[in-house]
């Protein structure tokens, strides 16, 4: 701290104006197309709308009906037809609910609708027999995944600290209707009333109490949220968010997150400012100690240290940091956020902005010379030259005939997954903050390297032990390339006194699950020590393959000797 006095909330760096050059030379009058977001804005909840959600840049409305379709459309989204209703899954997902508020088992890790699949799903450690009852509507997806709400170590950043606690991170600044100031951060990091709260370690620099009066703080069913009053001389509050280096940003109001939004979170703990993808909103999520209903969760990595910092949407705050996953996967549910909106309301606090100026409606210029600097069997690398924008390009969107391949935030990409020996054709667009998106590059066509197929073995030999209601899991890594031979072939060596407790299914490089042996059944039979099992798939076969074994009964036991796939 400088002087005494500090700037809060995740929040420091302001964008300075425009050079006066700059702004007096026009610019070519760009076509101006909504956003989803925009779209969204526009498209009122309806009985016969279930749900919508963010892919391939465009949004996606699911509907039951062809009157809902023909409105989706002239909004400018694109209809699903689903089956069930938005009142039929919200009738299914409180079912779960009453499930989970039963289990004691500590199984049941996260549920929520998802609206791309029109179910609900249920991430879950392990079989849960009782939610077969509800038939097809639900899903249940079995997961590893440990959810915990995060705390940390004191680092140099922008912490605060709630007592002599370990630090936390600011989230959003707010007043309320005296103009007294406030800031929004998360609830389990103010439980207690009336703690002071302070800008430094060892109960240092005081800047106001948090949960003052003992109400203003939830870490329950209701949310993960709570308020630290500021009220000592010399600190101020600032809309200013800390992008840790990246293009600044000033918070222009807020917004609900939709599935498959791009987000960003600021934090205290290395590497501070990351961003990912909103997989699913409206979750429950289990903690261990305490299950919160309401949250989000993305594909952005987050650490210890984190919690209560501020989510965005580019200068839109959504959320508080609230939890993650002890170990960060690509593409998984890695951190949650609880939505600031909901704060904001339950507090009657305003969130502070910025003065936004004009809006931004700049698009980026469009990425040059798009070119492939190599090729393998299921691979192709590009690269591009920059472009340029009037606040900065956030990243680019790399797409495979007219699907979203993947996005990065440089200039070179490497898309994988592909088949060999098959010509592909890909362009790329640049994003900035606003949500502006170039125009598509020069489209380039390049073909992946033959590969071959069939007779390749791979194999793990490592002993695992097979205990009762856990999961056992066992990994190889094939570098065979092309497509894997189908059907596969699968065999599990090891010893269990009964077969019937178990689950035992496979896990392709892409994801997709086949299950060898499901448990049930009356009477208990050994595990042959040796067993073969055919599996008709589609799939390429370079990657890791993941053998999945779950005990679902109590009293026996046994061990993983080998298991090994021919592709």
């Amino acid at each position: 701290m400088i002087g005494g006095t500090a700037v809060i909330a995740g929040l420091l760096a302001i964008a300075g104006p425009a050079n006066a050059a700059d702004r007096a030379q026009p610019t070519p009058a760009q076509p101006h197309h909504p956003t989803p977001h925009q779209i969204s804005e526009q498209l009122p909840e309806a009985p016969d709308l279930a749900g919508r959600w963010i892919a391939d840049g465009n949004l996606q409305v699911a509907v039951t009906t062809t009157q809902a379709a023909q409105r989706v459309r002239q909004a400018g989204a694109t209809p699903k037809l689903v089956t069930r209703s938005q009142q039929q899954l919200n009738t299914l997902l409180a079912k779960v609910d009453k499930l989970a508020r039963a289990d004691r088992s500590g199984r049941l890790q996260s549920w929520g609708i998802d609206p791309a699949s029109n179910k609900v799903v249920v991430k879950a450690r392990g079989a849960y027999g009782a939610l077969r009852g509800l038939g097809d509507g639900v899903r249940v997806v079995p997961t590893s995944t440990d959810f915990r709400q995060q705390a940390g170590d004191v680092n140099p950043g922008d912490p605060w600290w709630p007592g002599s606690e370990t630090y936390c991170s600011v989230g959003f600044p707010a007043t309320d209707a005296q103009g007294n100031k406030h800031f929004l951060t998360a609830g389990h990091c103010t439980n207690d009333a009336n703690q002071p709260a302070y800008g430094e370690s060892g109960q240092r620099n005081r800047l106001g109490t948090s949960n003052a009066g003992g109400a203003r703080s939830v870490n329950a069913r209701e949310g993960d949220m709570g308020v630290v009053a500021v009220t000592e001389t010399g600190w101020t509050i600032s809309p200013a968010v800390n992008t840790w280096g990246q293009p600044a940003l000033t918070l222009t109001g807020s917004a609900e997150a939709i599935v498959g939004d791009t987000v960003c979170h600021s934090g205290n703990t290395a590497p501070n400012f990351e961003c990912g993808r909103v997989t699913a909103v409206n979750q429950s999520i289990n903690y261990g100690t305490v299950v919160i209903d309401g949250l989000t969760t993305t594909t952005a990595c987050s650490q210890g240290g984190d919690s209560g910092g501020a989510w965005l949407r580019g200068d839109r705050a959504v959320g508080l940091h609230s939890g993650g996953n002890s170990t960060c996967t690509p593409n998984e549910d890695n951190s949650i956020f609880q939505p600031v909106n909901e704060a904001l309301a339950k507090w009657n606090l305003t969130l502070l902005t910025g003065d936004p100026g004009d809006p931004d409606e700049e698009a980026p210029t469009t990425p040059g010379n798009l070119r492939s600097t190599g090729t393998t069997s299921s691979s192709v690398s590009l690269a591009w030259d920059a472009s340029t924008d009037n606040t900065g390009v956030t990243g680019y969107d790399v797409y495979t005939g007219g699907s979203l391949a993947t996005s990065v935030a440089g200039t070179s990409a490497t898309v994988t997954g592909l088949s060999a020996d098959t010509a592909y054709t890909f362009t790329v667009q640049a994003k900035d903050a606003a949500g502006n998106k170039s125009q598509p590059s020069s489209a380039v066509t390049a073909r992946t390297q033959p590969g071959s197929t069939g007779g390749r073995t791979f194999s793990n030999g490592t002993d695992y032990p097979i205990r009762d209601f856990q999961t056992t899991v066992s990994a190889v890594r094939s570098t065979a390339s092309g497509r894997a031979t189908s059907p596969l072939q699968v065999t599990v060596e090891g010893n269990h006194t009964c077969l019937e407790d178990l689950n035992i299914s496979l896990v392709s490089p892409s994801g997709r699950w086949y299950y060898l042996q499901r448990y049930g059944g009356s009477t208990c039979h050994a595990l042959p020590s040796s067993k073969t099992y055919s599996v008709p798939a589609t799939e390429n076969a370079a990657g890791t393959w993941t053998l999945r074994i779950g005990d679902n009964g109590p009293g026996d036991s046994g061990t993983l000797t080998n298991w090994s796939i021919t592709l």
